[in-house]
């Protein structure tokens, strides 16, 4: 028997190394809970669906992990359907922010060359 290939790592700084990034993805992570307590109070069940899984990338995930969580976020705003149609602004123009500024930082991050 052959033993399964493990899945890739992510080689790279850790988060706690770049402590702007990881703030980010905080902020991003409670944007994130808070719509999705939004979304189930509505009935919106599948906003809340789509976003479930993006407050634990955020909050624990590389930054791999991250910037796809990111897209997935941004995903929600999408020009023909859009979380925006279902739950109030408070809600997700925070959401919003704070997904467009993690991956303005990842993407700022990306560009300075910095790998280790």
């Amino acid at each position: 028997m052959s033993a399964e290939p493990s899945p890739p790592r992510w080689i790279g700084p850790a988060r706690h190394e770049l402590p702007l990034i990881d703030e980010r993805g905080l902020v991003a992570a409670r944007a994130t809970e808070v719509a999705i307590a939004a979304a189930v109070e509505r009935g919106q069940e599948r906003w809340a669906t789509f976003l479930a899984s993006l407050p634990d990338r955020f909050r624990d995930g590389d930054l791999r992990d991250m910037r796809a969580a990111g897209m997935r976020g941004r995903a929600a705003f999408g020009p023909k359907d859009s979380i925006r149609d279902v739950l109030p602004a408070e809600v997700t123009e925070p959401l919003l922010e704070a997904v467009d500024r993690l991956l303005r930082e990842l993407n700022r991050f990306d560009r300075s060359g910095r790998r280790e």
